[in-house]
């Protein structure tokens, strides 16, 4: 038996968007849980599908006693503010200073894609703090979000890093599993000094051509866990998050090997795959109005809803969820039997509770966080329903998670309905709209801010799946946005010019 630290530090940053990840934040959870510390965490996250829970469940039957720190988390957005970093990294590093004298490893629950307003490379310099206090030779393994920007930094001071393999991001839990095997097998001796290889690769991709469920990232991933081998412990590739104007923003193959020979040829097979399948991952957007347009005449002749992905207002990628380009097309073409959601407008939600289930009243919906799209869509609206925004998530994404969206309401302008709430939620669970009493199975049109996510409760409901390009805080093409510190040479597009 072994004791084990554990700690986990989450965000996902947008460095092109408008709002900024604070300590209330972190506090809040935003759709996952809040600021946990201590022992609390051993009861919140093993029911989860996060890492952290995984982790926990796979380590207490491998007999280990944990020391459990501190878990934070906020919804993606804009650089995590040097306050809320210095906050949760200092009690993470303070509590495994505390106990570094009593504990044979560390696990850490990242993401890889923090951006603070002070540092580049947020889990970087959390893992080289953590070195600093505990030493080059203590086992410390983290498990990294599918879109981690995966840096030098990181793989130096880590001793392995795990990431998922699946987008929508169904085996978080099952990541920090694996991870809790293999710091298993470095704590029992079963494998000797792990060698490390690292590859970025020259391109950036849209996160939408990133979905597992389909090609070309179905397949690179089976070449992935195929790579693992005897001389190969674990095999990782992280397409990066690519809305981050940071040096080593992008993709990345990394592996841990009995031998650098090993190492170095596991992650040269899938960089050699991923560059002849570069091209692939080209993505066709269509704007609100054709979109729209378009579902309307599929509608006609499908036997469920035609999904509409509002992919640039996801806040699951630092998106605002208050835009209003597609919720305009769907009035303005007078669309029927119609849901979108979940869009995020605080005073519009209690004006709504306010008003009662059954009035109607007039609003200036959305359009006030995010100012560089379409403005706020004015109109009368029917309340149908009202609710405190609580519930149980069902999907195979947020499964387990108690969510609270704070006061929130189901809104009627003709054939178009919307559920609006007061806090931002990725669209990525039915249970969003089932808690109003609206059957997402049921509509002709589904409207969705979310990338990809939804993809993994929504798809078995859909006849189709329709990426568009409404106007949002996540530009889903690199080629569209300016970056500053981005190193030279890298494609914007698959197979496109270089920055």
């Amino acid at each position: 038996m072994a004791r084990i630290a554990i700690a986990g530090f989450q965000h996902e940053t947008n460095t092109f968007a408008p709002l900024k990840a604070g300590w209330q934040n972190f506090v809040q959870g935003e759709g996952w849980p809040g600021l946990t510390q201590g022992e609390a965490m051993l009861a919140t996250f093993p029911p989860i599908n996060l890492p952290a829970g995984g982790f926990i469940r796979r380590a207490r039957e491998l007999g280990h006693d944990l020391r459990p720190i501190v878990w934070a988390a906020a919804v993606p957005s804009a650089h995590v503010t040097e306050e809320a970093y210095e906050r949760i990294a200092g009690m993470i590093v303070a509590g495994v200073s505390a106990l570094k004298d009593e504990i044979d490893a560390i696990y850490l629950d990242l993401h890889g894609a923090m951006v603070s307003e002070h540092l580049e490379d947020g889990e970087g310099e959390l893992l080289a703090r953590l070195r600093r206090v505990v030493g080059a030779d203590l086992p410390l393994v983290a498990s990294l979000d599918l879109h981690a920007n995966v840096t030098a930094a990181m793989v130096e001071h880590a001793s392995a890093l795990i990431a998922y393999r699946t987008y929508p991001h169904i085996d978080m839990a099952e990541t920090g599993m694996r991870a809790a095997a293999h710091l298993d097998d470095l704590l029992q001796g079963r494998r000797p000094r792990q060698a490390k290889a690292l590859r970025k690769l020259p391109f950036l991709l849209p996160l939408t051509t990133q979905c597992t469920m389909a090609e070309p990232s179905r397949g690179i991933y089976q070449a992935v866990a195929a790579a693992e081998s005897d001389a190969v412990s674990t095999v990782s590739y992280a397409p990066g998050f690519h809305p981050a104007d940071i040096r080593e923003c992008g993709p990345a193959v990394f592996a841990y090997g009995d031998s650098q020979a090993a190492a170095d040829a596991a992650v040269d097979r899938i960089e050699r795959l991923l560059l002849a399948k570069e091209t692939d991952f080209a993505e066709r957007m269509l704007a609100p109005a054709e979109a729209v347009a378009y579902a309307m005449r599929q509608a006609n002749y499908a036997n469920k809803p035609i999904a509409l992905a509002d992919v640039q207002d996801n806040p699951g990628a630092g998106g605002t969820s208050d835009t209003t380009g597609l919720l305009c097309a769907l009035c303005e073409a007078d669309a029927r039997d119609a849901l979108l959601g979940v869009l995020t407008d605080a005073a519009a939600a209690e004006a709504a509770h306010a008003a009662g289930e059954g009035a109607e009243i007039e609003l200036a919906l959305g359009g006030k966080l995010f100012r560089h799209g379409d403005p706020p869509f004015r109109g009368r609206f029917t309340v149908e329903k009202v609710s405190d925004g609580r519930f149980l998530c069902t999907g195979p994404f947020y499964g387990g998670t108690r969510a609270d969206l704070g006061p929130t309401a189901l809104l009627r302008r003709g054939g178009v309905r919307v559920v609006v709430a007061s806090r931002r939620m990725q669209a990525a669970d039915q249970a969003m709209f089932r808690h109003l009493g609206v059957d997402p199975s049921r509509q002709r049109i589904l409207g969705l801010k979310s990338s990809v996510h939804f993809r993994a409760d929504f798809t078995p409901i859909s006849e189709e799946i329709v990426v568009v390009e409404a106007p949002g805080a996540f530009i889903d093409r690199p080629d569209k946005v300016t970056y500053r510190k981005l190193r030279r040479g890298v494609r914007l597009t698959p197979g496109g010019r270089a920055h």
